[in-house]
């Protein structure tokens, strides 16, 4: 019925307006490049691979490569990046078309896109998971914002190589920069070296050719170093600052501004990583081994690995720097890949401070009998005693988060597997204790230091040091720094300064003495990589420690004898990472080996280890270790190759994981290739 004049003819017109407006003829397909090959958000292994999409008239300008769009995929609008646009498709059926763009800001470049799939093959995982490391989420203010601010690349004026004049080798690195050449390099820098000032100077070098910087420091802490460094020699607006600490908005203005090129120079912690810098030239890393560039979301890419894969597929320039040296970097100078930057010893020595080791002597021990055995020897105090009078002093104790595992009863070196090297634990009862990777007992284990065949859980016992530490010293300042009460830096004031293991605040000046106490309890840790692990944290402490000319002391209280402090007193991170490879390579792990760690349901993980080795070529020489129960539900297995068959192996993984999902087989299997901690 018609109410207000409306006749019954009009409203019959006015349905049929609305019906023609909600059946519009959809846009026709551009004639130029109508297909776009998409990278759609799938996490799924069987479906890892790009699909083929039609690309509407009115959406052609916008669905260029990078740009984010939405597709219809198994009934759903999922997100996705156009990866490239082209003439026409393989696929025989019928294309669905691109449903809506985004945002036509091509925020995933066709470089950035190239290193996803490389780390999504080398780790075993799916590209969809890379990207979402590579890409923050979007802002569309910040778009609108960066779109109207964007200015001119400054140019840079600083041309000072100072920081870098003790490394003989540096000068022809540098050189090889300015003529936008690739050269490779692990630089071994000198104790007490301003590495984030010879980071950036390196960073204005290339820059000063044309090309971009991309420069990484593993934690908050690092990067406002790195941050000042850059300050002072590429000035405020020289670069920009990347990191997942920066909160959502920021980080993707600080992303964006990379990308259109606003800066050549761009710094940051493990998120950057992938930052897409303009005509990359250089990649830098400070101290590769902090485990803080192991991500720890799927597929648990290493930094680290990230630009050495970056520098080989963009043919960019790779620095890898630290006090100390990683097996994976010995491998890398062994293997002839890169090339080293180390001062004469002559120069190490002038600026390390002097070392030593609690009982090294047998005038120590006729002093103090139990220099050996004390959690503060007697020497300990006077070094201490003796640096309060001119500076801080550092005090370095093992944090209670590290749970070593068993120990030799006389001597306290950890206990080992002998068939694999992997931690030995109880799991309960009165039986033998077990190997934590490959589950053997140790019924008839000796330890091989000493012969004893007790062993005892080691026990932190460093909770009291401050307040020891305050009684021995009355009226000196006590100060502490860990967990959530972190120091940046601490007056050349006398004060001792209490640390855990990579807490350790920049001493104005440096400090006069250090004290790195429960040495062994570092080496005790559940994981095959302790010593190494051990070597940096004393490394980088010893390192702010002022030079023994100018009266610096060290002293580690531990085993004289023990090589991984002998490394410390001898200050050769080089020779100690030489034969940390060689043990490496001998145990068959990683970087001489590819393993991987396989951790979920029991069924799960026996399922994914039968398929793996079906897939493997039998050539590759495949090991299997375990599965090892971790709970009633959980198990852990680990697989492993010859590093030349390690494409093989993660293959292998990727095939297996697909054919799981394709069967929809319950249980899911975590896969880390290389992980960061194994033991």
């Amino acid at each position: 019925m018609a109410s207000n004049g409306d006749s019954p003819e009009q409203l019959t017109l006015l349905r049929e307006t609305v019906r023609r407006s909600r059946t519009k003829e959809p846009a026709g397909i551009t004639e130029s490049l109508p297909v776009a090959r998409i990278a759609v958000d799938m996490p799924l292994p069987h479906l890892d691979r790009p699909f083929d999409y039609l690309v509407p008239d009115d959406l052609a300008d916008a669905a260029q490569p990078g740009a984010r769009v939405k597709v219809r995929f198994a009934g759903k609008d999922l997100d996705g990046f156009v990866l490239e646009r082209l003439e026409s498709s393989e696929h025989e059926g019928k294309l669905a078309r691109i449903r809506k763009v985004v945002s036509a800001e091509q925020v995933l470049t066709p470089e950035v896109a190239d290193l996803c799939r490389a780390v999504a093959d080398r780790y075993a995982g799916v590209l969809a998971d890379v990207t979402r490391l590579a890409v923050p989420p979007r802002h569309a203010k910040v778009e609108a914002e960066v779109l109207k601010c964007t200015q001119p690349v400054r140019p840079v004026t600083s041309d000072s190589r100072s920081e870098w004049a003790p490394y003989p080798l540096a000068g022809g690195f540098l050189d090889a920069l300015t003529r936008s050449e690739a050269p490779r390099a692990i630089w071994t820098a000198v104790p007490g070296a301003d590495w984030a000032t010879a980071f950036a100077q390196a960073a204005a070098v290339c820059a000063s050719a044309g090309r971009g910087a991309l420069l990484l420091a593993p934690d908050a802490r690092d990067l406002e170093r790195l941050a000042a460094a850059c300050t002072a020699v590429l000035g405020p607006d020289g670069f920009v600052a990347l990191s997942a600490d920066l909160g959502p908005t920021a980080r993707y203005r600080a992303f964006l501004t990379a990308l259109r090129g606003s800066t050549r120079v761009v710094i940051g912690t493990r998120a950057a990583a992938f930052a897409p810098v303009a005509d990359l030239g250089l990649v830098a890393l400070w101290d590769d081994g902090d485990d803080s560039y192991a991500e720890p979301r799927a597929p648990y890419p290493h930094a680290r690995e990230v630009l050495l894969l970056r520098a080989y597929r963009q043919k960019c320039a790779a620095l890898m720097g630290g006090f100390a040296r990683s097996a994976e970097t010995a491998a890398l100078i062994e293997s002839g890949w890169a090339g080293e930057l180390i001062a004469d010893r002559k120069v190490i020595r002038a600026a390390a401070p002097s070392v030593h080791i609690s009982g090294e002597s047998d005038h120590d021990i006729a002093r103090d009998p139990a220099a050996r055995a004390a959690r503060l020897p007697h020497r300990a105090f006077e070094i201490a005693r003796e640096g309060l009078k001119t500076g801080p002093v550092l005090v370095q104790v093992p944090r209670a988060g590290y749970l070593p595992s068993l120990v030799c009863q006389t001597c306290r070196a950890p206990s080992r597997c002998s068939t694999c090297g992997g931690s030995l634990r109880r799991t309960g009862g009165s039986g033998p204790p077990s190997c934590s990777v490959c589950g053997r007992p140790a019924a008839d284990h000796r330890c091989p230091e000493c012969g004893d065949t007790r062993m005892r859980a080691a026990i932190v016992g460093a909770r009291r040091t401050a307040e020891e530490l305050g009684r021995a010293f009355p009226g000196v300042l006590v100060r502490t720094s860990g967990g959530d009460n972190m120091l940046d830096s601490v007056s050349d004031e006398p004060a001792l300064i209490v640390t855990t293991p990579g807490a350790e605040p920049v001493a104005v000046g440096g400090y006069s003495a250090a004290l790195l106490l429960d040495t062994w309890l570092l080496l005790a840790r559940p994981d095959l990589r302790a010593p190494e692990e051990a070597v940096r944290r004393w490394f980088n402490a010893a390192a702010l420690v002022r030079s023994a000319h100018d009266g610096g002391m060290v002293i580690l209280v531990g085993e004289p004898s023990a090589m991984p402090l002998q490394a410390i007193v001898r200050w050769s991170p080089e020779g100690f990472a030489s034969r940390e490879l060689e043990e490496r390579r001998t145990a068959r792990l990683a970087p001489a080996a590819k393993l991987a760690e396989l951790t979920g349901p029991t069924d799960a993980v026996s399922d994914l280890v039968t398929r793996v080795q079906q897939l493997v070529d039998p050539q590759a020489g495949l090991e299997v270790l375990g599965p090892v129960a971790i709970d009633d539900e959980t198990s852990r297995a680990v697989v492993r190759t010859p590093r030349a068959s390690g494409t093989s192996l993660a293959r292998a993984l990727r095939e297996g994981q697909a054919a799981r999902s394709t069967k929809k087989l319950l249980g899911s299997v975590r896969v880390q290739v290389d992980p960061a901690s194994f033991g």
